[in-house]
């Protein structure tokens, strides 16, 4: 049976976790919203001796999905996610990083295929479970494993907050409802990495986050704010 490792590259000026998740036995890999910094992730995956076989996106917002066409070009991997409706996100990854002040740092992209929820994936005999989770953006979607208890959450939720939702077609209670109704039964024992920040588990979460813990959930409605 293959085992997975993993691990996690901080990229681009917001400090992005780039996840490289990788089969010790044949070292397949696949890359999770390598957000830019192309050359820092394909140096990374050299010095492991792995071979990437895919990308896979969360969301489109360009400190996730920045460097991913500059990696298909590179390696000739596809690039897979996030869920159609980011596609106008992507569209403008140039034009975000520079207004940002950081002009070249991520290409547009049109991803080989688009997710949906129910969708699986795989990396050697794990299989990865696809459910779309907007609010954040609205083709957010969040990638996990049951066995291996290791959920990729883009910027939906993070330690102690949530996703800001104050950008073009966000929705509060859309994220609320994600994290409620496709989060939470995951088991509160889900480790999960976010796209910013330490991981955490949706148990320590549902004890004490002050947006969508579960005493303060049913009291009042958080305020619309979060962290990215």
């Amino acid at each position: 049976m293959s085992q997975l490792d993993l691990r996690v590259i901080p990229v681009t000026p917001f400090s992005q976790n780039c996840s490289l998740l990788f089969d010790t036995q044949s070292k397949e890999a696949v890359l999770v919203d390598p957000g830019g910094e192309a050359d820092k992730i394909l140096g990374e995956i050299k010095n492991l001796g792995l071979t990437l076989k895919e990308i896979w996106l969360t969301h489109g917002h360009l400190d996730h999905a920045g460097g991913a066409d500059e990696i298909r070009e590179k390696t000739g991997v596809s690039v897979i996610g996030p869920h159609k409706d980011d596609q106008f996100w992507m569209d403008e990854i140039e034009t975000h990083w520079a207004n940002y002040g950081h002009a070249g740092m991520g290409r547009n992209l049109v991803p080989d295929r688009y997710l949906e929820d129910g969708e699986q994936l795989s990396l050697g005999g794990a299989v990865f479970n696809v459910v779309h989770t907007p609010g954040h953006t609205p083709g957010h979607v969040v990638i996990y494993n049951q066995d291996m208890k290791i959920a990729f959450v883009g910027d939906v939720l993070f330690r102690g907050s949530i996703g800001r939702t104050d950008f073009p077609k966000g929705s509060l209670n859309d994220l609320v409802n994600s994290i409620r109704t496709k989060l939470w039964p995951l088991g509160g024992d889900m480790r999960f990495i976010p796209g910013h920040g330490p991981m955490s588990t949706f148990g320590a979460e549902r004890a004490d986050n002050p947006f969508v813990g579960d005493r303060v959930i049913d009291q009042a409605a958080p305020n619309d704010s979060g962290v990215m």
